[in-house]
């Protein structure tokens, strides 16, 4: 249940909220909201790219009774930032940056354990699309043990264009993936890196995967078919941390 300081309700509230600046996880509006004023919110909101929902009006009546009308925006648990503005500040810091990107994760708790080990690894930064996956909420926060309170997590539009700016600023980009014909600690992590995990279901996608330089495998030696993300995830950032180490 969402306490009353993480959300911001009303047309008006929402549209100033918004253009002050203020970070949001997402806007829930009523699938019935129509009118003037209902378009100028829309516009606010792409306007600032901000990530809008439509549902109906019973979902945001579980949340507050208040007078709503129609429009509830959820304030986001940390300020993101964008790799336009974390790769440079790497670099300028003399490090060989280490990246990790998550390509539709959906679970939360996987995020926040992900979030921990990069924080304990020494990884530069976490990013995440801004749609279709997950982002930093009151779960990851806890799961993450404090760590999303330290580690830069920058949302962005997409991962496919991410990936091409991280290709101009130098990295190469190392998917996990059972696809993999090279084992996972084959892959030069000395390099400038970015790694790749993929959602819990289906993996990284193929649009994302065409634009990697190397698909990394995890070698598996049981019955089942995969490790969890966060675990798997851990193996890799540990053997970029081993291989810089030495």
């Amino acid at each position: 249940m969402l306490d009353k300081t993480d959300y911001i309700y009303g047309i008006r509230a929402v549209i100033e909220a918004a253009q002050s600046g203020k970070e949001f996880d997402k806007v829930l509006v009523s699938n019935d909201l129509h009118g003037d004023l209902a378009r100028e919110l829309m516009g606010v909101l792409k306007e600032h790219g901000i990530l809008i929902k439509k549902v109906p009006a019973e979902r945001i009546d579980r949340i507050t009774r208040r007078n709503h009308q129609g429009v509830l925006a959820i304030l986001s648990a940390v300020t993101y930032d964008s790799l336009a503005n974390v790769v440079p500040q790497i670099f300028e810091q003399g490090k060989v940056p280490l990246i990790v990107l998550l390509d539709g994760l959906t679970d939360v708790r996987n995020f926040g354990a992900i979030a921990r080990t990069c924080e304990c690894a020494g990884v530069d930064a976490i990013v995440i699309a801004r749609r279709g996956g997950v982002s930093v909420n009151a779960d990851a926060m806890k799961t993450s043990a404090g760590a999303l309170n330290y580690l830069p997590v920058c949302r962005e539009t997409g991962l496919v264009n991410s990936i091409k700016y991280l290709h101009d600023c130098g990295f190469q980009v190392v998917a996990a993936t059972e696809k993999g014909a090279m084992e996972y600690t084959k892959a030069d992590f000395t390099l400038p890196t970015a790694i790749v995990m993929g959602a819990e279901d289906v993996g990284i996608s193929e649009d994302v995967l065409r634009l990697c330089d190397v698909r990394a495998a995890i070698p598996q030696l049981g019955r089942i078919g995969s490790l969890n993300v966060s675990v798997a995830a851990g193996v890799m950032i540990y053997e970029a941390v081993r291989q810089r180490g030495e």
